[in-house]
């Protein structure tokens, strides 16, 4: 019981306080970030940086496929011992696929992370200088939104800001 009257008094605090402020505004904090022209410079450098890579994995991916095509036009042609090497060269070469695409997958993603660490200063500089400037009283998560006019959304201005830095 005590869980649902919590419940409660946080949803009633939070239609007072949107009950009291006066200039109320949406950002889409997430899209802010990689709509800037920094995301779109780190998607060009992550692209440059990781061809090779991803080169070696469309080529195993090329490989597990001709293998396994080999074993299956072959499996009534080729005798039990023939069946057994393909068998075994097509889970060396899926397993080497795999541990391939899953390690160039964790890079990736920690190079993502890093930039979103590096850039989430520089946002957050942006929406606080946005903030005071525009003098708003309070800025909601565009996620956390059913629905806002579309002049309530200053996800634009922030890219804008943001590209200007």
């Amino acid at each position: 019981m005590n869980y649902k009257m919590l419940v409660g008094f946080a949803v009633a605090s939070l239609l007072s306080v949107s009950a009291n402020a006066e200039k109320v505004a949406v950002l889409g904090v997430q899209q802010a970030l990689l709509a800037s022209s920094a995301a779109a410079d780190f998607r060009k450098s992550l692209k440059t940086e990781f061809s090779k890579e991803e080169k070696k994995v469309l080529s195993l991916e090329k490989q597990v496929k001709a293998a396994r095509d080999k074993a299956t036009k072959n499996k009534d042609l080729a005798s039990a011992d023939e069946l057994k090497k393909m068998k075994i060269q097509f889970q060396k070469v899926f397993a080497e696929y795999q541990r391939s695409g899953q390690a160039l997958q964790q890079k990736k993603m920690q190079r993502e992370q890093a930039f979103i660490q590096e850039m989430r200063p520089r946002l957050d500089k942006v929406i606080r200088s946005l903030i005071e400037k525009e003098g708003y009283d309070l800025v909601v998560a565009k996620q956390a939104t059913l629905f806002a006019k579309k002049e309530l959304d200053i996800t634009p201005r922030v890219v804008e800001l943001l590209n200007k830095q």
